[in-house]
């Protein structure tokens, strides 16, 4: 597990590009909130708005999820667990005035970077 890529993952690079290159300026591997002890991976402070990348696997996407059978029971309670921990963070935000925006990695960049925007603007307007 040590040597999978948490940083800088293809579809966060190109969902990074695609927002710069589009005017948004943003912070990259930041706490949103002090006193929360959860990084996302694009942070757009005035806005608000925290936008995290997951990976498939990881947090077990309803499309993509597979569930291993070596150590089913390890690896199903460690992706149930990732799955609460999100949700909580997710709350955690919201009840902060932040809005969470969650990327799959299967989703293509535009699409990504799309709703991130579209997030952002809206967000600045009010």
């Amino acid at each position: 597990m040590s040597k999978q890529k948490s940083r800088n993952t293809g579809i966060e690079m190109a969902l990074r590009r695609l927002l710069h290159s589009a005017g948004f300026r943003y912070r990259v591997h930041r706490r949103p909130v002090k006193g929360v002890r959860r990084e996302a991976d694009l942070v757009f402070g005035p806005a608000r708005v925290a936008v995290f990348v997951d990976g498939c696997f990881w947090h077990g996407c309803p499309e993509h999820a597979t569930w291993p059978k070596n150590n089913a029971e390890f690896w199903r309670e460690k992706i149930e667990t990732n799955r609460r921990r999100d949700a909580d963070t997710d709350s955690r935000l919201h009840d902060a005035g932040w809005l969470s925006v969650r990327v799959w990695e299967h989703e293509t960049a535009e699409t990504a970077a799309d709703r991130v925007s579209t997030a952002v603007r809206e967000r600045r307007r009010n």
